[in-house]
């Protein structure tokens, strides 16, 4: 054993036997120095000093960038692997790509409009035949069973392909890659998205078995016409379950992922059938099937039995299916939902509108209960020519309509119906409006105000009241759009839909806001739902004064062309230079907008709101609610002759005679009156007619004397 001495570790024995050691050595190698002394240390320089820090240093610099960089991989992976947790949860994969198709059907039950993608059950793999497995994968992915989520072989044929080929562009991506990218990525082409398919690629390599993989692409893809998945693609086409389609069926089942709008068969069936013979010659070539068996196997021949004859969309269909799609349950099943449109409304709607006078003008209309609960709405005068809803999505000037929010304000402040106002006309300050046509009353009540939709004294009650207090009573009515900050918002020039102006009106029908517009009947809520929803109502005595003030516009104010039979409520609106005319008010338990114009903003032809607009809604509303239309004019009484007898109409009503009755005599009595007798089917009877009225009695016969 060799050890290198030291002063600390010895003795003087120890160090006379160590030299003698050492003289041994050094007779037997005279030249080799001693391996268990130390060599001997030279002196630092200041150069050589310089080079070890050197040396230190740069192996310090080195283990500090490399540890910095193992965590800075270690983050980026950690940041991968949350990214892919958020964005591409596996649980998605489990889910319909595209939303189910959704009935929507009428308070009645009428189917009114579908929408939606044709999806269907998830398939399984281990039920499925194994041609149609080998169908997909010899067209698709012939490795996918040896690959991790990317195929090298396949992107470098298709770059081949792409570059020197045909002209025909072919894509490298697996299944995996494909199931990615119809899963959790969007359809744009980049360098990006391929990098972020890839990811998820692995990913869903890693988490899932190749049949899982299998089976959601399956169940996923779209096949054309609308539609999503194998078993409702095998449905659609041949109408039969994935689990019995013929090799021909999955042929052309498997053609159709490539460019399903384009290889449709109901579109074109000779691109399907070129498309098919593809397929089986890619299984010929894989192994999957002889050549001989694909010369055999004949082109499919499709089978479509359902035809859709339900539009996809109307005005009312456009505004509830988002609301639908919120409370439909997720998975692959067809839904139908019953929604509040009353077919007989919606139908008495478009046959008001199809006969009104409107010209090149559009218009809206739209009804509602005092709940909310929308049971007609016609956003324009063609949904073929113009889906565009002008009842939920335009927004315009309400005119007039807004003074409800600045009259309700002025009672909530301590006005009434009675109080007096200025109206005449406001000649200081920058804005000053005019009334309709010029015309000032003096002093008149607040009522009359309303009722004959004076601007002035509306104006006087903005600058009295303020803006903060009109536009809270605004909010609190249901109007969400924002509100013009100057006297001009009291005569209606802030925008807004007439759904939610509608919605304000209908919180003064039923004294309880705000009013939401639903088009599906809310769940029936307890005390506490109802301690939880914030619904309000209003005093009393301001809830009574405004329905006397929307009254008297309809009975003697500007409204008068929509009077009823029964009581009626509302409002007349005219935006600035006719741009706008509305009419909003509500009878029996039904509240009701009207608003005409035109899409470009252009002037109407002088028609105010007081004009065609009430007309529209009085011949809604005359047919929608009961005992609302005219009442019949009575019968008209022909004209008796005066030259004829003369009837006393204080005697009593005397009743037919028997046709069959023998009158042999009459009797007259200036006491009893007038006594008829004779025989009735035998029997002898008196009938006398006097003072007392008619008596009808059986005459005794009176035996002949001997």
């Amino acid at each position: 054993m060799f050890f290198r001495r030291s002063k600390s570790n010895t003795t003087p024995d120890i160090d006379a036997r160590l030299a003698a050691f050492d003289r041994a050595y050094a007779g037997m190698f005279p030249n080799e120095p001693k391996p268990w002394e130390a060599p001997a240390t030279p002196p630092l320089s200041e150069s050589s000093l310089g080079e070890t820090a050197k040396g230190w240093l740069l192996g310090r610099t080195r283990r500090w960038w490399f540890s910095r960089a193992s965590a800075a991989i270690l983050l980026l992976f950690i940041l991968i692997i949350f990214w892919l947790a958020i964005t591409a949860p596996l649980s998605k994969s489990l889910q319909p790509i595209a939303p189910p198709r959704i009935t929507l059907l009428a308070w009645d039950g009428t189917p009114i409009a579908r929408n939606g993608a044709v999806v269907d059950r998830p398939v399984k793999v281990q039920d499925l035949p194994p041609h149609v497995v080998q169908a997909f994968l010899s067209i698709e992915d012939r490795r996918f069973y040896t690959h991790w989520g990317i195929d090298p072989r396949s992107i470098a044929r298709a770059i081949w392909s792409n570059t020197f080929g045909s002209g025909i562009q072919q894509g490298g991506s697996t299944i995996t890659q494909q199931l990615a990218k119809f899963t959790f990525l969007t359809p744009e082409k980049s360098l990006t998205r391929k990098a972020r398919e890839a990811l998820i690629a692995f990913w869903l390599e890693g988490w899932l078995t190749k049949d899982e993989i299998l089976e959601r692409y399956l169940s996923n893809a779209y096949f054309g016409d609308n539609v999503y998945g194998l078993r409702a693609a095998s449905l659609h086409y041949f109408y039969r379950q994935p689990e019995r389609l013929t090799l021909s069926q999955a042929a052309m089942l498997a053609g159709l992922v490539q460019a399903p709008n384009r290889l449709a068969p109901t579109r074109n069936p000779q691109r399907a059938a070129k498309r098919a013979k593809m397929v089986l010659n890619a299984m010929v070539a894989t192994g999957a099937i002889t050549e001989a068996k694909a010369d055999a196997t004949p082109i499919a021949t499709i089978d479509v039995r359902y035809k859709e004859t339900l539009p996809t969309g109307t005005y009312f269909a456009d505004w509830a299916m988002p609301q639908a799609r919120l409370n439909a349950e997720n998975g692959y099943a067809d839904q139908v939902i019953r929604t509040t449109l009353d077919s007989r409304m919606q139908n008495i709607a478009r046959r008001v509108i199809a006969r009104a006078p409107l010209g090149k003008a559009q218009v809206a209309l739209v009804a509602m209960r005092p709940n909310g609960e929308v049971v007609a709405m016609v956003g324009g005068k063609s949904y073929k020519e113009s889906p565009f809803n002008r009842a939920t999505q335009a927004k315009r000037q309400p005119g007039s309509t807004f003074k409800l929010f600045v009259y309700m304000t002025a009672l909530n402040s301590g006005y009434s119906p009675d109080s007096k106002v200025d109206d005449s006309p406001i000649i200081d300050g920058t804005y000053r409006p005019k009334n309709y046509g010029e015309r000032y009353r003096g002093e008149i009540s607040l009522k009359q105000a309303f009722a004959q939709s004076s601007n002035v004294v509306t104006v006087r009650l903005y600058e009295e009241l303020g803006y903060n207090a009109i536009a809270r009573t605004a909010r609190d009515l249901g109007v969400e759009s924002p509100l013009t900050r100057d006297a001009s918002m009291a005569l209606g020039s802030s925008d807004m839909t007439l759904l939610e102006l509608t919605s304000a009106y209908a919180a003064v029908a039923g004294n309880a806001y705000p009013v939401k517009p639903r088009a599906f009947v809310a769940e029936e809520q307890g005390w506490f739902g109802w301690l939880m929803s914030g619904e309000r109502s209003f005093r009393g005595s301001t809830h009574r004064a405004m329905l006397d003030m929307l009254a008297a516009t309809v009975n003697q104010g500007t409204g008068r062309a929509a009077r009823l039979s029964i009581p009626a409520f509302g409002k007349t609106g005219t935006s600035q230079d006719y741009r706008d005319a509305l009419f909003i008010g509500f009878a029996g338990d039904l509240v009701v907008g009207v608003w005409v114009g035109n899409d470009d903003n252009a002037p109407l032809k002088n028609v105010t709101g007081g004009g065609l607009p009430a007309r529209i809604w009085r011949d809604f509303m005359s047919q929608a609610v009961k005992g609302a239309g005219p009442r019949p004019k009575p019968k008209a009484v022909p004209a008796r002759d005066p030259a004829g007898p003369v009837e006393p109409l204080d005697l009593p009503e005397i009743p037919e005679m028997p046709v069959d009755i023998n009158v042999p005599q009459v009797r007259v009595d200036p006491e009893k009156g007038v006594t008829v007798s004779g025989q009735l089917e035998g029997m002898p009877i008196d009938l006398t007619i006097g003072r007392d009225g008619v008596d009808l009695r059986q005459r005794e016969e009176r035996q002949p004397r001997p």
